[in-house]
């Protein structure tokens, strides 16, 4: 039951408030023993008992229903002696509790009820005494809950500033965190586009000289394309990292499947020999989400290959069925290979999540005859179902 769900604590604190109330009966009641009230006569088992019950109803209910307790034992003051002090300690604990507006009327009502109590049960001179002492009682017990209420109040007020500056501190760290990430990455960006601006400017130089070779140049070329693509992947990695702003730049445009022949015949003009077979009989039908990832696909499969099997030959190949397989096919280099160019080691992982993000397949590794396959299967079925996510889509450009 939840009148029984409570802290040790709190069970602690009931039981001590309930002794309390029951001594302070028993005092009130044994004082009206030993000067009892004319014609009135003090049963002291029977007024025993009747306190009793009170102590558990105070016990049971005051930290629920202060304001019932508080209620009730206003009227069974009428019933025993003892219930007088539970009476007090019932307005004590309504002090705890409640606010000061809703205390004062009621302990002023039961001490007007007292008050009736003893003007109609003793002389005069008892009546007086009686009186004075529970205005008194009454007033020392109403400022003391008035008091431990407050004291709690504050403790809770100032812990609740406490964790709000915990909170507000460990914003502040967080903040300061990625203002420093970013400066290092701006940082990263200026020398980064100085290096990429240098290879750029003396890529262009070599191109246009007029007694380079002619395969030079075109080398020389490609060479300044690329360090531009690249500042400008660069640029736009790094605009991520900057707040919105209505005079931001758009996105650049995004590529799609048709894109992909382009891509081929770049990696062409870079030395590479690649064959593409592309079998799309409507592209329109391909939606972009798709030719998108399929690009990206296409471009890892020729950047593994220049990277492990530089000088090798590569067949791209594009069916477009009920779904869009991709397969980029290379031979392994004869001998000792090449000094692997840098890279991350991540790129078959976030090719891989590529697909999955499609509900499609993804296969790679070595075949049989020497030679390193990777396949991809797009659905083409169920990327209208996707469209939904093409927000998020834009984030997994970045992979």
């Amino acid at each position: 039951m939840d009148l029984f769900r409570r802290s040790r604590r709190e069970w602690l604190g009931d039981l001590g408030l309930t002794a309390a109330a029951g001594a302070l009966g028993l005092l009130l009641l044994m004082g009206t023993k030993e000067d009892p009230p004319p014609d009135v006569p003090v049963v002291v088992p029977r007024d025993l008992a009747i306190g009793s019950v009170w102590l558990a109803f105070l016990l049971l209910f005051r930290r629920r229903h202060p304001v019932a307790v508080a209620v009730t034992m206003m009227f069974a003051q009428w019933t025993a002696t003892s219930a007088l002090g539970i009476a007090a300690v019932a307005v004590y604990s309504l002090a705890m509790l409640r606010p000061w507006r809703v205390v004062l009327p009621l302990a002023g009502a039961n001490l007007a009820i007292i008050v009736t109590l003893f003007w109609i049960t003793s002389p005069l001179h008892q009546f007086r005494q009686g009186a004075v002492v529970f205005v008194l009682m009454y007033a020392v017990l109403i400022t003391a809950g008035m008091l431990v209420r407050s004291r709690r109040q504050l403790i809770a007020s100032m812990e609740e500033r406490a964790r709000a500056a915990e909170t507000e501190q460990r914003l502040r760290v967080e903040e300061a965190r990625l203002l420093e990430r970013e400066r290092i990455a701006r940082e990263m960006h200026d020398v980064l586009a100085h290096r990429i601006s240098l290879l750029a400017v003396h890529a262009g130089a070599l191109e246009f000289r007029p007694d380079a070779p002619a395969d030079q140049r075109e080398a020389a070329g490609v060479v300044r394309r690329c360090a531009y693509e690249a500042m400008e992947d660069l640029r736009e990695v790094i605009g991520v990292l900057r707040d919105d702003s209505p005079g931001a730049d758009p996105e650049r445009p995004q590529p799609t499947l048709a894109d992909v022949s382009a891509l081929v015949r770049e990696s062409r003009r870079a030395g590479g020999r690649i064959t593409l077979e592309e079998n799309v009989p409507s592209p329109g039908r391909v939606p972009a989400r798709v030719g998108r990832h399929a690009y990206r696909i296409v471009q890892e499969g020729l950047t593994n290959a220049r990277k492990h099997a530089p000088g090798a030959p590569v067949r791209v190949s594009l069916d477009a069925g009920s779904d869009l397989d991709i397969e980029i096919v290379n031979a392994l280099s004869p001998g000792a290979p090449a000094p692997p160019l840098p890279g991350s080691g991540a790129g078959l992982v976030g090719l891989a999540e590529r697909v999955a993000l499609l509900g499609g397949t993804l296969e790679h590794g070595p075949t049989a005859d020497g030679r390193f396959r990777l396949r991809a299967r797009l659905p083409l079925g169920t990327a209208h179902a996707h469209g939904a996510a093409g927000k998020g889509d834009v984030h997994g450009e970045l992979l």
